[in-house]
């Protein structure tokens, strides 16, 4: 009788050893985030590349470092045009920004959709590189990735706050910053997976 109640305490043990060890790898897949961001216009493939090792540790396959940079090399090869463009966009929004502050006639309301826009083109960038594999079409991967931006709005707003966490962490201290990114990219890869679910 005793070793019936000892199994389950066993398991929800194994559980927690499970989800803790997920959560560290997380931390440590977005140190490897950020390095393979630092040429600025790669993070879509750093973020594409530790979405797949998330995918892959979830899936309980094997994977590390030498996979992480593979796949980073495979995305980053028309990745760097998409973080090209997604650095268009924020200068572009920047510059909406800068004439709400200039009190330009219809100022606030460029801004405001500038800003919005910035934030949904966000979170598409991040849902199409968590849906990332070798082989895939970055414009193929935006266009459905904008799609369920917009039909999933709960997924959405997750990211949003996700990033957020990123943008508040980096203000206060900003080292904490580069391991929460891996949290941004596990999010993104639990609101693709919670899409795909339903």
């Amino acid at each position: 009788m005793a070793t019936d109640h000892a199994r389950p305490k066993a398991r929800r043990e194994s559980l927690l050893t499970e989800r803790f060890a997920l959560f560290a790898e997380c931390l440590l897949t977005g140190v490897w985030i950020a390095v393979a961001s630092l040429p600025l216009v790669t993070y879509p493939a750093a973020f594409a590349a530790g979405a797949r090792h998330l995918r892959r540790r979830t899936a309980h396959e094997g994977g590390g470092w030498r996979e992480f940079t593979a796949d980073f090399g495979a995305a980053a090869r028309r990745g760097w045009i998409v973080g090209l463009a997604g650095w268009a966009a924020a200068g572009a929004v920047r510059v909406d920004v800068q004439a709400v502050r200039a009190g330009l006639p219809g100022g606030p309301l460029v801004g405001a959709v500038g800003v919005f826009a910035l934030i949904g083109a966000a979170v598409a960038g991040l849902r199409a590189a968590a849906t990332w594999t070798p082989g895939a079409s970055w414009r193929a991967l935006l266009a459905a990735a904008g799609r369920r931006t917009v039909l999933d709005p709960a997924g959405s707003f997750l990211l949003v706050g996700g990033a957020a966490l990123v943008l508040c962490s980096a203000w206060f201290v900003a080292p904490l910053a580069v391991p929460v990114l891996g949290a941004v990219a596990a999010a993104a890869v639990a609101v693709e997976e919670r899409h795909r679910r339903r």
